[in-house]
Protein backbone atom coordinates (compact mmCIF):
# COMPACT_ATOMS: atom_id res chain seq x y z
CA UNK A 1 0.00 0.00 0.00
CA UNK A 2 1.28 3.48 -0.85
CA UNK A 3 2.32 5.68 2.02
CA UNK A 4 0.36 8.84 1.18
CA UNK A 5 2.90 10.98 3.02
CA UNK A 6 5.78 9.72 0.87
CA UNK A 7 3.98 10.22 -2.44
CA UNK A 8 4.01 13.58 -4.15
CA UNK A 9 1.70 15.14 -6.68
CA UNK A 10 4.50 14.61 -9.21
CA UNK A 11 4.35 10.85 -8.52
CA UNK A 12 0.60 10.87 -9.13
CA UNK A 13 1.10 12.87 -12.35
CA UNK A 14 3.49 10.12 -13.44
CA UNK A 15 0.81 7.49 -12.81
CA UNK A 16 -1.75 9.55 -14.76
CA UNK A 17 0.62 9.86 -17.75
CA UNK A 18 -0.03 6.15 -18.30
CA UNK A 19 -3.85 6.39 -18.21
CA UNK A 20 -4.91 6.53 -21.84
CA UNK A 21 -8.00 8.08 -23.43
CA UNK A 22 -10.25 5.17 -24.49
CA UNK A 23 -11.34 6.98 -27.67
CA UNK A 24 -7.85 8.09 -28.76
CA UNK A 25 -5.53 5.51 -27.18
CA UNK A 26 -2.31 7.37 -28.05
CA UNK A 27 -3.27 10.24 -25.70
CA UNK A 28 -2.85 10.09 -21.96
CA UNK A 29 -5.28 11.99 -19.78
CA UNK A 30 -2.43 14.41 -19.02
CA UNK A 31 -1.67 14.91 -22.75
CA UNK A 32 -5.35 15.54 -23.33
CA UNK A 33 -5.35 18.20 -20.62
CA UNK A 34 -8.42 16.96 -18.77
CA UNK A 35 -6.66 16.69 -15.39
CA UNK A 36 -7.54 19.95 -13.67
CA UNK A 37 -6.20 19.38 -10.17
CA UNK A 38 -4.59 16.79 -7.91
CA UNK A 39 -4.95 17.04 -4.15
CA UNK A 40 -3.45 14.90 -1.41
CA UNK A 41 -5.13 15.14 1.99
CA UNK A 42 -4.34 12.68 4.75
CA UNK A 43 -5.12 9.29 3.18
CA UNK A 44 -7.17 10.60 0.24
CA UNK A 45 -6.19 11.44 -3.33
CA UNK A 46 -8.60 13.73 -5.16
CA UNK A 47 -8.35 14.07 -8.93
CA UNK A 48 -10.40 16.77 -10.63
CA UNK A 49 -11.19 16.18 -14.31
CA UNK A 50 -12.96 18.18 -17.04
CA UNK A 51 -14.56 16.51 -20.06
CA UNK A 52 -13.59 17.64 -23.55
CA UNK A 53 -17.33 17.97 -24.19
CA UNK A 54 -20.15 18.09 -21.64
CA UNK A 55 -21.70 14.65 -21.67
CA UNK A 56 -18.62 12.98 -23.18
CA UNK A 57 -19.37 9.25 -22.91
CA UNK A 58 -15.71 8.39 -22.34
CA UNK A 59 -15.49 10.24 -19.02
CA UNK A 60 -16.92 7.37 -16.97
CA UNK A 61 -14.34 5.00 -18.43
CA UNK A 62 -11.59 7.58 -17.91
CA UNK A 63 -12.57 8.06 -14.25
CA UNK A 64 -12.65 4.29 -13.76
CA UNK A 65 -9.22 3.89 -15.42
CA UNK A 66 -7.76 6.66 -13.23
CA UNK A 67 -9.14 4.90 -10.16
CA UNK A 68 -7.73 1.52 -11.27
CA UNK A 69 -4.28 3.02 -11.98
CA UNK A 70 -4.15 4.61 -8.52
CA UNK A 71 -5.35 1.40 -6.85
CA UNK A 72 -2.57 -0.50 -8.67
CA UNK A 73 -0.10 1.86 -6.98
CA UNK A 74 -1.56 1.26 -3.53
CA UNK A 75 -4.10 4.05 -3.16
CA UNK A 76 -7.41 3.06 -1.63
CA UNK A 77 -9.17 6.34 -0.77
CA UNK A 78 -9.69 7.98 -4.16
CA UNK A 79 -12.11 10.75 -5.02
CA UNK A 80 -12.65 11.77 -8.63
CA UNK A 81 -14.50 15.02 -9.18
CA UNK A 82 -15.78 16.24 -12.55
CA UNK A 83 -16.02 19.99 -13.17
CA UNK A 84 -17.35 21.58 -16.34
CA UNK A 85 -16.54 25.22 -15.70
CA UNK A 86 -14.45 26.66 -17.10
CA UNK A 87 -15.00 24.51 -20.15
CA UNK A 88 -12.12 22.41 -21.45
CA UNK A 89 -10.12 23.90 -24.30
CA UNK A 90 -7.65 22.42 -26.73
CA UNK A 91 -5.18 24.96 -25.32
CA UNK A 92 -4.84 22.57 -22.36
CA UNK A 93 -3.47 19.78 -24.57
CA UNK A 94 0.26 19.19 -24.40
CA UNK A 95 2.46 19.69 -27.47
CA UNK A 96 3.50 16.04 -27.05
CA UNK A 97 -0.18 15.07 -27.22
CA UNK A 98 -0.73 17.10 -30.38
CA UNK A 99 2.27 15.40 -31.99
CA UNK A 100 0.93 11.98 -30.93
CA UNK A 101 -2.41 12.82 -32.59
CA UNK A 102 -0.64 13.71 -35.85
CA UNK A 103 1.40 10.47 -35.78
CA UNK A 104 -1.82 8.50 -35.13
CA UNK A 105 -3.47 10.03 -38.21
CA UNK A 106 -5.67 12.65 -36.50
CA UNK A 107 -5.04 16.30 -37.31
CA UNK A 108 -4.36 18.18 -34.06
CA UNK A 109 -6.13 21.46 -33.29
CA UNK A 110 -4.72 24.51 -35.05
CA UNK A 111 -5.13 28.20 -34.29
CA UNK A 112 -7.87 30.05 -36.21
CA UNK A 113 -6.76 31.83 -39.35
CA UNK A 114 -8.55 34.46 -41.43
CA UNK A 115 -9.27 33.35 -44.98
CA UNK A 116 -10.39 35.82 -47.63
CA UNK A 117 -12.64 34.97 -50.52
CA UNK A 118 -14.07 37.33 -53.13
CA UNK A 119 -17.27 38.02 -51.18
CA UNK A 120 -16.28 38.34 -47.53
CA UNK A 121 -13.83 37.54 -44.77
CA UNK A 122 -14.52 34.45 -42.71
CA UNK A 123 -12.73 32.75 -39.85
CA UNK A 124 -11.64 29.29 -40.93
CA UNK A 125 -9.07 26.87 -39.70
CA UNK A 126 -6.34 25.72 -42.05
CA UNK A 127 -6.32 21.97 -41.39
CA UNK A 128 -3.19 20.06 -42.33
CA UNK A 129 -3.54 16.48 -43.53
CA UNK A 130 -1.77 14.18 -41.05
CA UNK A 131 -0.94 11.77 -43.90
CA UNK A 132 0.75 13.99 -46.53
CA UNK A 133 0.97 17.38 -44.70
CA UNK A 134 -1.07 19.20 -47.35
CA UNK A 135 -3.32 22.09 -46.31
CA UNK A 136 -5.53 21.41 -49.35
CA UNK A 137 -8.25 19.77 -47.24
CA UNK A 138 -12.03 19.94 -46.97
CA UNK A 139 -14.43 19.30 -44.09
CA UNK A 140 -16.90 16.54 -44.94
CA UNK A 141 -18.80 16.48 -41.65
CA UNK A 142 -18.87 18.61 -38.51
CA UNK A 143 -18.70 15.38 -36.51
CA UNK A 144 -16.15 12.62 -36.97
CA UNK A 145 -15.74 9.38 -35.05
CA UNK A 146 -16.54 11.26 -31.81
CA UNK A 147 -18.18 14.60 -30.98
CA UNK A 148 -14.80 16.21 -30.31
CA UNK A 149 -13.61 15.57 -33.86
CA UNK A 150 -14.68 16.62 -37.39
CA UNK A 151 -14.27 14.51 -40.51
CA UNK A 152 -12.04 15.89 -43.28
CA UNK A 153 -10.63 14.65 -46.57
CA UNK A 154 -7.37 15.65 -48.19
CA UNK A 155 -7.79 16.88 -51.76
CA UNK A 156 -4.19 15.89 -52.57
CA UNK A 157 -3.74 12.36 -51.18
CA UNK A 158 -7.53 11.70 -51.08
CA UNK A 159 -7.32 10.18 -47.59
CA UNK A 160 -10.07 10.90 -45.03
CA UNK A 161 -9.01 11.88 -41.51
CA UNK A 162 -10.38 13.10 -38.21
CA UNK A 163 -9.55 16.59 -36.98
CA UNK A 164 -9.53 17.22 -33.22
CA UNK A 165 -11.71 20.34 -33.05
CA UNK A 166 -10.25 23.51 -31.63
CA UNK A 167 -12.36 24.94 -28.81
Amino acid sequence: MANILSISIDNIKGILENVMDPEVPVLSVTDLGIIRDIKLEEDQVEITITPTYTGCPAMDVIAMNIRFALIEHGYKNIKITTVISPAWTTDWMTEKGKQRLREYGIAPPNPKQIVCDTNHFAAEEAIQCPHCNSYHTKRISEFGSTACKSLYVCNDCKEPFDYFKCH
